[in-house]
């Protein structure tokens, strides 16, 4: 199976370094700049659970359509994104993306047609430094995806047979949106608490109302999530509440590290995507309003918008 990787970034460049060096036919669609790194010095990551140093093909342009495209962008970079793979995608190509929230299947759904887009998700702690390569800050490696509608299961399945040789943790879900769900319930609490907070969960955890307003921030998700039709699972329930009050934590979302760089943040995408689905449903949320207008105005000190 043809598989063309948007992006040789922390998600990406992991995924697909693994199933490179398994000996998959994986092509990374990259910037001039990004290539020329891996051509030099081959796609490295760093990792606990055993490092990879491997050559990689890679492509500056999209010219041919191929099997499966995954996407693994950041989510302010999609529309460019869907542009740049758009000659990548014949009529049997399925497109997995690996980004957060759910707004992006929406979108995809647009360009593309439903039939193509499955749904995806994964759990890894990734970061690309300065010398290009990726370093892997935890033992997560979880990729998670499945199909959307009865006529992509078997698109799914070959896709899921052609990636298994990966090494990492790798499952096909029967309930894929229900699962993205579930993460952007537990994303949008938890980087916007952070955020907002300017502090890992234990920190916030220390603070006198830290554990109400964590589990205020959470229930207006919730609330949210179950008008959309997706209420989380007991279990899944259960996880993020644990994660999101835990003592002691020093935890944070990467929306918050990128925060903490002066970097692009994903806020529309995850907290503001959030807060227009609970006011779409009627659903009171004022510390997601919050939350937004604090990343709003990190924006715009960040970009040199704000007034002054």
């Amino acid at each position: 199976m043809r598989i063309l990787i948007l992006g040789a970034g922390g998600i990406g460049g992991y995924f697909g370094g693994r199933l490179a060096s398994s000996g998959a036919d994986i092509r990374f669609l990259v910037r001039p700049s990004r290539a020329e790194v891996l051509a030099r010095d081959g796609l490295v990551v760093r990792s606990p659970l055993g490092d990879l140093h491997t050559p990689v093909t890679t492509l500056t342009a999209a010219t041919a359509p191929v099997d499966a495209v995954l996407l693994a962008c950041k989510a302010y970079d999609l529309t460019e994104a869907m542009e740049a793979v758009a000659p990548a995608i014949g009529p049997s190509t399925v497109i997995l993306p690996l980004l957060n929230g759910v707004r992006q299947l929406d979108m995809l759904d647009t360009r593309f047609g439903r039939k193509h887009v499955l749904g995806g998700l994964c759990h890894i702690g990734v970061t690309v430094n300065p010398a290009g390569q990726i370093l892997h800050l935890n033992t997560l490696q979880r990729l998670v995806f499945g199909a959307r509608s009865a006529d992509q299961a078997d698109a799914a399945e070959r896709l899921f047979e052609a990636i298994q040789p990966g090494g990492f943790d790798l499952a096909l879900s029967p309930a894929i949106v229900q699962d993205m769900w579930e993460k952007f319930t537990f994303l949008a609490t938890y980087a916007g608490m952070t955020t907002l907070m300017r502090a890992p969960i234990g920190a916030i955890m220390a603070a006198d109302d830290g554990e109400a307003i964590m589990r205020e921030m959470l229930d207006e998700c919730l609330a949210t999530a179950t008008a959309g039709g997706y209420p989380p699972r007991p279990d899944a329930m259960a996880q993020m509440t644990s994660s999101l009050t835990e003592r002691g934590s020093a935890g944070t979302a990467s929306m918050f590290r990128d925060m903490a760089r002066n970097g692009r943040t994903e806020h529309e995408h995850v907290i503001g995507d959030m807060l227009a689905r609970a006011r779409k449903a009627g659903v009171p949320a004022p510390l997601l309003r919050l939350s937004l207008a604090n990343m709003q105005a990190y924006e715009a000190q960040r970009s040199g918008t704000a007034a002054g």
